[in-house]
């Protein structure tokens, strides 16, 4: 995992994502316009958390595949979402462990 600043996720996503750098920018951007704003570090913080489990999922392939699966048999609606749901909470919560949030 990278360090949890927006330069070395940046240069994560571009190695493991390169398709979602102008997402990543475009947050960044966002995150630091709202910071001035409102005087507060939280949509900094908001980013770094949102990218860095990003990273922890994708730099495992089989876990983000299972994701996307996971995320289309919910938007779907075509069979109770329970199992989904509980399934992508615990991979999400694997990847805000592993990116140590």
């Amino acid at each position: 995992m990278p360090e949890l600043t927006p330069d070395a996720l940046r240069a994560a996503v571009s190695r493991i994502a390169p398709s979602r750098l102008p997402a990543l920018t475009q947050h960044l951007f966002e995150a630091t316009t709202n910071a001035q704003q409102t005087r507060s570090l939280a949509p900094l913080r908001a980013f770094v958390h949102s990218w860095a489990v990003f990273i922890a999922i994708e730099r495992h392939p089989q876990r983000a595949e299972r994701l996307r699966e996971l995320e289309r048999i919910v938007n779907a609606g075509e069979q109770d979402p329970t199992e989904a749901i509980d399934e992508i909470r615990r991979i999400r919560e694997a990847a805000e462990a592993e990116a140590g949030l």
